[in-house]
């Protein structure tokens, strides 16, 4: 038998204690860039990227450079060099740097939704058919950006309207829809289409005249963006696992008597333009479809190139592309949080419609950025 001193077991028994407790505890190293990101930012090698070299990185290098034609995008060095290089994978690699991203719990994962551009129906001129209007961006909307006066307040913008001296909220959802004074790009067929249009931001209308035209967000009252589908959820009329907007516009049309109050449960309201482009996201650039996101700015930067790690909503295969952001949306906020942009017409309405996927996402930063 073998003796072993007290002495030795105690040191023993604390490298134990070390190493056991270190490999349960020991966290991730998180990179600081507050001008970028408030996120949690960890540095990976792109060895993690295991499927960029799989994809198709010249098209995602054409939707960058597209972004880099926005006066908003602030890589300007960086676009440079985007237009002296004929070898894409070579230019992401060369001058960018990924960085995982993490939420305040210190996980990696959070919601990827979708969006698309709609098709609607309607007519320059108001009547039983065509009776619900695309309004134009009316011109007592008062938008103030906070932050060249309070960097702090990074994102935060005011909208109302003044009233006197002050600076009152704007009207909701329900009071703007009871006011017919507004300017009209158009009127549409269906209410509950143009509501998606609200929710999408961009759409395509097909006009009586056979002419189809472009509409694109323009601006939003500032009230608060409410998911109808969590107030159904919430109240039992539809299951877990079962809100699509397919489902909601199911429910809301066998009870027609509802559609009113729960559409006005979300007072925030957007007001479109008539564009010659297709589609355009908050930097001002036609969006591609299957390359571009809607992100919180907060957490990503518009213009920035993002490694996304999700799944296909109806297949359940396994999504793994360099994104561009190019958009924002009311109910994109959060640390790991993008909405998925597929594009134009019934796949891409069936797509986007059910897709709630979890996600990990790679921020890609200008190795110039200091």
């Amino acid at each position: 038998m073998i003796k072993v001193s007290r002495s030795l077991l105690y040191t023993i028994s604390i490298v134990y204690v070390s190493l056991f407790v270190g490999g349960c505890v020991s966290q991730s190293e998180y990179v600081k860039m507050e001008n970028i990101s408030e996120s949690n930012l960890k540095k990976v090698g792109w060895n993690e990227l295991e499927a960029f070299d799989d994809d198709n990185i010249d098209e995602a290098l054409d939707v960058f450079r597209k972004a880099c034609q926005s006066p908003k995008s602030k890589m300007k060095n960086t676009c440079k060099l985007s237009n002296d290089t004929n070898n894409s994978k070579e230019f992401f690699k060369l001058n960018f740097t990924p960085y995982k991203l993490f939420d305040q719990e210190n996980k990696d994962t959070g919601l990827i939704t979708g969006y698309y551009e709609p098709l609607l129906y309607g007519s320059r001129t108001k009547s039983d058919k065509y009776q619900y209007p695309i309004y134009k961006t009316p011109k007592d909307l008062v938008v103030v950006d906070l932050v060249s006066a309070y960097p702090s307040l990074k994102g935060m913008v005011l909208r109302g309207k003044i009233d006197g001296s002050k600076l009152i909220p704007y009207p909701t959802r329900k009071e703007i829809d009871t006011n017919n004074t507004f300017d009209t790009i158009c009127y549409v067929d269906n209410k509950l289409e143009l509501f998606s249009l609200h929710i999408q931001g961009s759409g395509k209308v097909k006009l009586d005249t056979n002419e189809t035209i472009n509409v694109g967000y323009d601006g939003q009252n500032g009230r608060k963006y409410l998911a109808i589908g969590g107030h159904l959820l919430k109240e039992g009329y539809l299951k877990k696992g079962d809100v699509s907007m397919k489902t909601i516009h199911k429910w809301l049309n066998e009870n027609p008597e509802k559609i009113d109050d729960i559409l006005n449960l979300n007072e925030s309201y957007i007001f479109f333009n008539e564009s010659s482009r297709s589609a355009t996201g908050s930097l001002g650039v036609e969006l591609v479809g299957g390359r571009n996101l809607a992100v919180d700015t907060k957490s990503i930067p518009l213009g920035y190139p993002v490694f996304l790690k999700t799944r296909n909503p109806l297949t359940k295969e396994k999504i793994e592309k360099l994104m561009i952001a190019a958009d924002t949306g009311g109910a994109i906020k959060g640390k790991i949080r993008a909405d998925f942009f597929f594009g134009f017409g019934d796949d891409a309405k069936n797509l986007a419609g059910n897709m709630k996927e979890q996600g990990e996402m790679y921020i890609l930063v200008p190795n110039d950025t200091k």
